[in-house]
């Protein structure tokens, strides 16, 4: 007899508090899985070290939802005690100079801790999860990464238990952009591609968030392999009437790498300042999370400091508030080939804003598609200074003549709910091809 709810255990590092892109995507898939008649139960950790955190978004954990928490030896905490106060600071990976204590450490946890530094919790939540698995009806599992080692909790399952298992990628594994930039020796990148194969092949169906990534792992396995984007919420929505900022605002907001510092638009902004006067005046730069250092010295280096406002990280809910209240949206995608497997999180709360956005990125990649597919915005490739210039120049003289507007289609597709509907019709589809084989 068929039951009626299905129930999923959910194998995810990030969840709240932690702040940043990475807990939204399954905060949002639990708010709405019980709507498709889909019980979630999360997995998480105990006592985990979140760069960021932020305690708004505990509103939104559906109340009665099971969060079984294991604690977790996180070796990149003693690490980071060895480190100078500047790298401790800095974004891990993406800070720009480190000091030969932090050159080694840097080594040691690229070519030592295979796939990353949480692979120490694998051991002990296989352990945990059998057994949780043997005393409770729980019909398939899904494992979230980054942190990719999250996924070998998954494949050992599959292994000792046979149980239905997806694995959701938010961003590309061996193929990340950032990988080219480490000191990986050719047997550690060895060992990734083994693991990511055994994951691709041995879970019965993979999610991606982004199309590139998608026909990429379609090609690497004959496993099932599914496209369900990022997306926004009802926050992003609200019935607040926003005021825009004063001047023209250019509005970043999120984490910024090196990687993603926008040379061509620097240089634009810096011409225009130096041919207009009044385009000089009424420029403001907003730059909001967690940003890298090269990324401030390039905006000193372009004179355009004085008009640019740095601040930190801030909650959820306030990126919101701060989007809707922008001229012109910025997203920054890193400069790399293996960017076009990404699409920025961020980009759908910004078509939700409705205002205009300007993107700097592969003009072939993950946000290019959504840009063109909603009409929210325009996209300029790394180099092209001259374009992006003309496009500024047309998007301030809308400004000045209170005409800058968007007229974005398509948008209510990446609502958070619809994106659960395709999650559940996949989850659905596996248990019952389950049933008619038996």
């Amino acid at each position: 007899m068929k039951k009626s709810k299905l129930k999923v255990l959910i194998v995810t590092y990030y969840w709240p508090p932690a702040g940043g892109s990475g807990v939204q995507r399954w905060l949002k898939f639990v708010k709405y899985l019980r709507d498709f008649d889909i019980e979630p139960v999360v997995y998480t950790v105990k006592d985990p070290s979140y760069n960021q955190e932020d305690d708004t978004l505990l509103k939104d954990i559906p109340e009665g939802i099971e969060v079984i928490r294991q604690p977790i030896f996180e070796p990149n905490n003693l690490l980071s005690k060895l480190k100078s106060k500047k790298e401790t600071k800095s974004s891990g990976f993406q800070n720009p100079t480190p000091s030969f204590i932090g050159k080694i450490l840097q080594y040691i946890r690229i070519n030592y801790f295979v796939p990353d530094a949480r692979k120490f919790w694998i051991k002990p939540s296989v352990k945990y999860l059998k057994s949780y698995l043997s005393k409770n009806d729980i019909d398939l599992i899904i494992t979230t990464g980054p942190p990719h080692s999250l996924h070998l909790i998954g494949l050992e399952l599959k292994r000792k238990l046979n149980i239905k298992w997806i694995a959701d990628f938010r961003d590309p594994w061996t193929d990340i952009y950032y990988n080219s930039s480490f000191k990986m020796s050719a047997s550690t990148m060895k060992k990734h591609q083994q693991l990511e194969t055994a994951v691709l092949n041995e879970s019965n169906a993979v999610v991606t968030t982004n199309a590139n990534l998608n026909e990429l792992f379609s090609k690497r396995t004959k496993t099932n392999v599914t496209l369900i984007t990022n997306g926004y919420d009802d926050e992003a929505l609200g019935n607040e009437d926003f005021t825009l900022n004063d001047g023209f605002t250019l509005d970043y907001i999120g984490y910024l790498p090196q990687e993603s510092n926008p040379y061509s638009l620097w240089k634009a902004l810096q011409e225009l300042c130096k041919e207009d006067a009044e385009f000089k005046n009424d420029l403001k730069v907003n730059i909001t999370g967690d940003i890298n250092s090269v990324i401030i010295k390039s905006i000193k280096d372009h004179n355009l400091f004085n008009v640019t406002n740095v601040q930190g990280y801030v909650s959820h809910d306030e990126a919101i508030k701060m989007q809707k209240s922008a001229n012109v949206l910025l997203i920054l995608v890193a400069k790399s080939e293996e960017s076009r497997q990404i699409t920025p999180g961020k980009i759908f709360e910004c078509l939700q804003a409705k205002r205009p956005i300007l993107a700097v990125g592969p003009t072939d990649g993950g946000a290019a598609e959504i840009l063109q597919h909603t009409n929210a915005g325009n996209i300029f490739d790394y180099d092209d200074v001259i374009s992006i210039k003309n496009h500024l120049k047309e998007l301030y003289q809308n400004y000045k003549q209170e005409k800058l507007t968007v007229n974005s289609v398509n948008v209510d597709l990446y609502h958070r709910r619809e994106l659960t509907r395709k999650l559940a019709n996949l989850i659905n589809g596996i248990i019952n091809s389950n049933n008619k084989s038996e």
